[in-house]
């Protein structure tokens, strides 16, 4: 079964393009952007969901990974790949 990737972005963000960057590398081809710069509900939503108010937030399936560092940690316990679309 595929895990559906989502990631809580803004256009400028280094740590938005960073974890983009990482997922690509672990065979990541579909990341669903959800800018909330461009939209101010979706980063309410994000809030409401996360409880945090910086970007990126990221998803694989129904998990909340966290931001760029939480994602990066992740990697580092070999804990990130089995998560991912086709592990």
């Amino acid at each position: 079964m595929t895990q559906h990737v989502k990631m809580y972005t803004t256009a400028v963000c280094p740590f938005c393009i960073r974890a983009k960057q990482i997922l690509k590398s672990k065979g990541v081809e579909a990341i669903e952007e959800i800018r909330v710069d461009a939209n101010p509900e979706e980063r309410s939503r994000m809030m409401e969901i996360t409880g945090r108010r910086t970007v990126p937030q990221i998803f694989i399936g129904d998990t909340h990974v966290g931001g760029c560092d939480d994602l990066v940690a992740l990697d580092g316990r070999g804990a990130l790949v089995p998560l991912l679309p086709g592990a």
